[in-house]
């Protein structure tokens, strides 16, 4: 589980690393502008591991399901070739699917207007600046995203609602400790994927709160993942709690 849950915060890091610097660095120079090469790198990177994110907690749903209903068993069959196995399914899953979102943007005529109605470039924005009918590209987009993310979390909710009733009917021995599993996991499944439905499965169509969901799932989610992850952790506990005496015992001695 550490071993997957260690990818998962390479995840994080990784995503927070492909839109926030821009974001930040345009807050703070008010810098407007990027090249046409770079945004689409933007995109396929986001992309790319926004993807293998998405497969990754479909791994971590198997990895549960295992755990729960078939404890001896479990250092047997999620071994590390499982786990790597696992992470690299995952990876390879977020490239092809990155792939294909770079490619299909590829395709369109791109000649003016150029200013994207967002701090960052994504294929909703991207497609709106493209000379031609976009009727099909957009349907193409939104089932390649949209219907993809919608359909992995009924299967995860699904997966966790069958957990959960194994964990109440059957396990009686560290049912606190596996209830407290599951329900971090689904939460981390909630923040990361009702924003993005929010904004990919549907018709590319402006709404008001489209640039505050686009904040919410690029950086603040990823940051409240590793603290989820984090707090519920007994020895991370413990390590705050010390780190945070000390520093209020450091605080009184420079007072007095």
């Amino acid at each position: 589980m550490y071993f997957l849950l260690a990818n998962l915060a390479f995840l994080d890091v990784s995503d927070s690393s492909v839109n926030t610097p821009r974001l930040l660095l345009c807050l703070l120079s008010q810098c407007k502008t990027i090249s046409f090469n770079d945004c689409l790198l933007q995109i396929f990177f986001f992309h790319f591991i926004g993807g293998a994110m998405v497969f990754f907690l479909v791994g971590m749903a198997v990895d549960r399901y295992v755990a729960i209903y078939k404890p001896l068993r479990y250092l047997i069959i999620m071994n590390r070739s499982v786990c790597v196995g696992i992470v690299a399914l995952a990876w390879l899953g977020g490239f092809a699917h990155s792939a294909v979102q770079i490619g299909l943007l590829l395709q369109l005529p791109f000649c003016g207007p150029n200013v994207l109605d967002n701090f960052y470039c994504d294929v909703p924005q991207v497609i709106k600046l493209a000379c031609t009918d976009t009727h099909v590209i957009e349907l193409q987009m939104v089932f390649n995203s949209g219907v993809l993310l919608l359909i992995v979390f009924i299967i995860l909710l699904i997966s966790y609602i069958i957990i959960l009733v194994q964990i109440r009917s059957h396990v009686t021995d560290g049912k606190r400790k596996a209830l407290s599993t599951c329900g971090t996991q689904i939460t981390v499944v909630c923040l990361i994927f009702i924003p993005t439905i929010f904004i990919y499965a549907r018709p590319f169509k402006k709404f008001a709160l489209d640039k505050v969901v686009s904040v919410i799932y690029t950086v603040i989610t990823p940051m409240l993942n590793s603290m989820i992850y984090t707090l519920r952790n007994a020895e991370m506990k413990k390590a705050i709690k010390r780190l945070m005496s000390r520093f209020l015992f450091s605080c009184r001695k420079l007072k007095t």
